[in-house]
C-alpha cells in the first residue's frame, strides 16, 4: 500500500467507556474524521463498528468494561484497510451512534451510545402512587392558569365540588439534584488540574443525602456517577420524576483567576443581567456540543407544547417560585463562603428552561481561583455547601409547602382553628362546606388556592368573610 494512502488513514488514538443506568457511551477519539457502520448481530449479541479505512492504536485491554452491557471488546482488519471492532453484549440494547467534529477539548469522535430498552436514567424513581398525586397537583394547577386565562377563574359549578376529603398524602417534596457536566465533559478544570465534573458531583452527592436525611424530602439524581447527560435530558428527567425543585450544581471558572466568590442564578426570559452570567450561560449551553447531543434534537415533551398566555402566566409562577428560593439559598451561602454577586442572577441557561419547575443553577466557587480550588475538594467545605443550599430550600418549603406534602399537613396539624379557619373531616365536600359557611365555593377556592375538587382530611381552610 503506498505511503501517501497510509498517512491518511484515521488513527483511534483513545477509547473511553462511560456506564450509566439507562445507557452505555463508548468514544472513539480520532486522528481523522473516518465513516462508520454500526450493526447488531445475533446469536449471541454482539455489536459491530466497522471504520473505514482506520487503525487501531489505543490499548483497549485496560478499558472498565464494569456496569456497562458489555463482556468482552475484540478488534481485528477487514478487507485490509478497515478496523473492525466487535462488542460482545450481555444484555438487550439499542445501538445509537453519531460523528462529532472537533472542539476547544477533543478532535474528531465517534461515539456510539448503547441504550438500554426500558431503563430508567434514575436508580431510585419516584413511587408511582406519588407520582399520580403529583400528575394531579400539576394538572389542576395548569386548569386554574387556564381559567385565569379566559376570564373564568374560579367559575366552576357547585356541582364540581362533590367529592368527598380524601387521605392525606403526606407525600415527600421531589428535590432533583443536578451535578453538572461527566462523563466526556470534564467541564472547568482548575489551576491544579481539579475537574468540575468531580467536585461537583461530591457536592451533589453530600446534598442527596442531606434531603433524604430530612423528614418529607426525597432527593432524585441526574447522574450519581461520571457519564454525561444532555442538557435537556437532565430537565426531562427531574419532569419525569415530579420533581418539586431543580437544583443544578457547577463551580465557575474565568479567563483570570481573581474572580471568586458563589453564585446563584434563576431563568431569565430576556438574557442575562449581566456580561459574565451572559458568558457563564453560553459556555454551560455549549455542553451540549461536547456531551455529543444534537442541539436540534427532538424529545418528547408534553409541556413543551404550552403555548402562548397560558405558557406565559405557568413560566411566571415558576420564576418567582425559583427567585424566592434562590434568595434563601443565597441567604445560606453567604454563611459559608464569599458571595461573587449579593443578588440572584439571570441567564439563559438551558437547565433552567423548564416550564413548570422551579429551579436553580449555583456556581458553588470560581474553581480558576486556586484557593476556591482548594476549598472545593476539602469535604467539610462541600458538606457546608450541601448544608447552606438545603437549609435554603427548606425554608422556602416550609413556608410555602406544596398542598398534598407532609410538610403541609405537619403545619395543619399545629394550626388551631381560629372563627374563619375549618378543618377538614372525613366525608366533608368543599360544596358542603361552602354551604355550611355561606360562602360562594369559588371564593372558597380561591381564598385557600384550590385548584379543582380534590380536598384532605386534615386540611385547613380559611373561610372568607361572606
Amino acid at each position: 500500500m503506498p505511503w501517501s494512502a497510509l498517512a491518511e488513514a484515521a488513527q483511534v488514538d483513545n477509547v473511553r467507556l462511560w456506564a450509566a443506568p439507562d445507557h452505555a457511551r463508548l468514544v472513539f477519539d480520532l486522528s481523522e474524521a473516518a465513516d462508520a457502520n454500526v450493526f447488531m448481530l445475533d446469536d449471541p449479541e454482539r455489536l459491530v463498528i466497522d471504520l473505514d479505512d482506520s487503525r487501531l492504536k489505543a490499548d483497549i485491554d485496560g478499558l472498565d468494561l464494569e456496569g456497562s452491557a458489555i463482556s468482552g471488546i475484540r478488534t481485528g482488519v477487514r478487507e485490509g484497510d478497515d478496523l473492525r471492532v466487535v462488542l460482545d453484549l450481555e444484555r438487550p440494547i439499542e445501538p445509537r451512534n453519531f460523528s462529532l467534529a472537533p472542539n476547544d477539548q477533543y478532535g474528531h469522535r465517534l461515539v456510539v451510545d448503547l441504550e438500554y430498552p426500558g431503563e430508567s436514567a434514575v436508580q431510585d424513581p419516584i413511587d408511582p402512587i406519588e407520582a399520580m398525586i403529583r400528575e394531579q397537583e400539576i394538572a389542576a394547577d395548569r386548569a386554574q392558569a387556564q381559567h385565569r386565562m379566559e376570564g373564568r377563574d374560579g367559575e366552576e359549578a357547585a356541582v364540581d365540588a362533590l367529592q368527598q376529603a380524601q387521605p392525606h398524602p403526606k407525600r415527600d417534596i421531589i428535590i432533583a439534584i443536578d451535578a453538572g457536566h461527566g462523563g466526556e465533559d470534564p467541564g472547568a478544570i482548575g489551576p491544579s488540574g481539579t475537574r468540575e465534573k468531580d467536585v461537583v458531583l461530591d457536592i451533589a452527592t453530600r446534598l442527596q443525602r442531606r434531603v433524604n436525611d430530612a423528614e418529607g424530602f426525597k432527593a432524585v439524581m441526574i447522574r450519581d456517577d461520571d457519564y454525561y447527560v444532555g442538557l435537556r435530558e437532565r430537565t426531562r428527567i427531574a419532569r419525569q420524576q415530579k420533581a418539586d425543585f431543580f437544583v443544578s450544581l457547577h463551580a465557575d471558572a474565568f479567563r483570570s483567576s481573581q474572580p471568586h466568590g458563589s453564585s446563584v442564578f434563576a431563568l431569565s426570559q430576556r438574557g442575562a443581567t449581566s456580561e459574565t452570567a451572559k458568558w457563564l450561560a453560553e459556555s454551560e449551553n455549549q455542553a451540549d456540543l461536547i456531551g455529543g447531543v444534537d442541539g436540534n434534537l427532538s424529545l418528547d415533551d408534553k409541556d413543551e407544547v404550552l403555548r402562548g398566555v397560558l405558557l406565559d402566566l405557568t413560566m411566571t409562577a415558576t420564576l418567582n417560585d425559583s427567585l424566592s428560593i434562590g434568595d434563601r439559598v443565597l441567604g445560606q451561602l453567604g454563611q459559608v463562603n464569599h458571595l461573587h454577586k449579593s443578588q440572584v442572577e439571570q441567564a439563559g441557561f438551558m437547565v433552567l428552561k423548564s416550564p413548570d419547575i422551579p429551579s436553580l443553577l449555583v456556581e458553588t466557587g470560581f474553581i480558576s481561583n486556586p484557593d476556591e480550588e482548594r476549598r472545593l475538594l476539602d469535604p467539610a467545605h462541600q458538606a457546608e455547601m450541601a448544608d447552606a443550599i438545603f437549609s435554603g430550600m427548606l425554608t422556602h418549603f416550609e413556608n410555602n409547602p406544596p398542598p398534598t406534602s407532609l410538610l403541609a399537613w405537619q403545619r395543619d396539624q399545629n394550626r388551631g382553628e381560629s372563627n374563619n379557619e375549618y378543618r377538614i373531616q372525613p366525608g366533608d365536600t368543599l360544596s358542603e362546606i361552602a354551604s355550611r359557611h355561606q360562602v360562594p365555593v369559588a371564593q372558597l377556592r380561591q381564598v385557600n388556592e384550590i385548584n379543582g375538587d380534590i380536598i384532605r382530611v386534615g386540611q385547613v381552610l380559611q373561610i372568607p368573610n361572606s
